[in-house]
């Protein structure tokens, strides 16, 4: 009979997630989901004997509240950082489960049991650090540029040797020296887990953290195993299959392999691991033999901007991170109604990549009530570009670069772009001309096709605001 409610319960878990699919049912989707891990709880505790209630009741309203404070505050612009730390605590809790075990019953446990238990623990102890790492980058307490140490693949193999040579150690150790080297082994997996994360740069970092996600997933399966726990077994090895998936469409979102992305990135020439990011030469996007006149210089680009969105048909809004950084996601939805009432038609261009965890951009702007059907991803609307009006860049220069399709050898080479410089008009609302997260100069800002406003997107959206008038 406990294995139907076990089924019934993971069931309800995967029924969840399945509903993360979309906008309109992920809030149903995350009830659901927070519901089955509610019963999960309900049945642990009622199956096992609680020797210290108080301890588990205390435990429980401590967590509970700090997970209550922590929601409140957060801001949309932050729940990246915060993913990546949540996937770090859902590491510490495994390694800490797995060398309890370990250290506890390891006379009773058996081969199985203790062979999960090293893996959560490895796996747990270096999603911790790497979760870690991703948050503070992500929540821009770190440098977000890869870090790359001297020989980094080799301290990466070197590391994993010494890991294997340790838990070798341990397993054959006598108990009182076991609990001292397990300790060593985490601290390990710990460097592990920093020297793999800190050469990921912020253009990667949706990659990151759906790994992140899958290896939590995976540490805690393990766990499920080594306490003998059907339920944390499935739910680990669900979220870490959901976890791997995802993954996959990043990578396959950037044309990259996981090897390309996690063990280095090929650079242009002349470029060195370590060296600072520098722009790269990038040509025209304009056809071959087509000769550009000569640019002439705007007396007002917001002028000029003001009139391509009024006397447009039709617009394509491509947000980024900028936009998320400087919250001017409400603020444009509200041009872009304007313009939408003014009988023109608009959607959202969302590049896979735009935020820094997957689905970013879709969570900004159901914030800003924009309707999911307004939003389309880059399979459904790149061929729409070259016969759209305008393309209204706001706060991305990667996911927009023509580089990435005409220069070889850079970070994003070969990622698929949004064909925003394909539109009639480009108008940019970036901070700057700066290149973005891979380094690479964007050769759009120099086409005649551009209208750069530099400075801080939500400011510039309100100015566009306060001049597109249809009365």
């Amino acid at each position: 009979m406990s294995w139907i409610v076990d089924f019934l319960i993971i069931l309800i878990l995967i029924v969840g997630i399945r509903l993360f699919r979309s906008p309109k049912g992920a809030r149903r989707g995350n009830l659901l989901a927070a519901f089955a891990l509610a019963l999960a709880l309900i049945v642990v505790l009622v199956r096992n004997p609680v020797l210290d209630p108080a301890l588990v009741v205390g435990a429980l309203l401590a967590g509970s509240l700090v997970g209550l404070w922590v929601a409140m505050k957060v801001s949309m612009i932050q729940i990246p950082a915060m993913v990546a730390f949540q996937h770090g605590a859902g590491g510490v809790a495994a390694f800490l489960v797995s060398y309890l075990e370990l250290t506890r019953h390891a006379d009773t446990l058996t081969t199985t049991g203790r062979v999960s238990g090293y893996l959560g623990l490895i796996i747990g102890a270096a999603t911790f650090s790497g979760s870690m790492i991703a948050s503070g980058k992500l929540a821009s307490l770190m440098r977000q540029t890869p870090t790359f140490l001297p020989m980094h693949n080799q301290v990466l193999l070197g590391n994993a040797l010494v890991i294997v040579a340790l838990s070798v150690l341990a397993w054959n150790a006598d108990p009182g020296l076991a609990p001292f080297l397990l300790v060593g082994l985490i601290l390990l997996a710990v460097a592990l887990g920093v020297v793999f994360s800190i050469r990921i740069g912020g253009a990667d970092m949706p990659v990151l953290i759906s790994f992140l996600n899958a290896t939590a997933g995976l540490a805690a399966a393990f766990c499920g195993i080594i306490i003998g726990n059907r339920l944390l077994i499935a739910g680990g090895a669900t979220v870490a299959a959901s976890g791997s998936i995802l993954t996959h469409v990043m990578l396959k979102a950037m044309n990259r392999s996981l090897v390309t992305t996690f063990m280095g990135i090929k650079v242009a020439s002349g470029q060195r691991p370590g060296a600072p990011v520098i722009a790269f030469p990038v040509p025209s996007v304009l056809e071959a033999g087509e000769v550009e006149a000569e640019k002439p210089e705007p007396e007002d680009p917001l002028t000029e901007a003001v009139r391509a969105l009024t006397e447009a048909k039709s617009l394509i809004v491509i947000p980024g991170f900028g936009m998320a950084m400087a919250q001017a996601q409400f603020k444009l939805v509200e041009l872009a109604d304007r313009l939408r009432e003014a009988g023109k038609e608009v959607r959202y261009a969302i590049h896979p990549l735009a935020g820094r965890m997957p689905g970013h951009m879709h969570v900004l702007l159901a914030e800003a009530e924009v309707p999911s059907s307004q939003l389309f991803d880059i399979k459904e609307i790149n061929d729409d570009f070259s016969g759209t009006d305008v393309a209204l860049v706001v706060g991305a220069c990667d996911v927009v670069n023509p580089a990435a399709i005409d220069l070889e050898g850079t970070p994003i080479s070969g990622m698929p772009i949004l064909m925003a410089h394909e539109a009639g008009r480009v108008i940019v609302c970036n901070l700057d001309e700066k290149p973005g997260y891979s380094g690479v100069d964007n050769p759009l800002y120099s086409e005649n096709r551009a209208v750069l406003l530099f400075g801080d997107a939500k400011s510039t959206v309100e100015k566009l605001l306060e001049r597109v008038r249809f009365d």
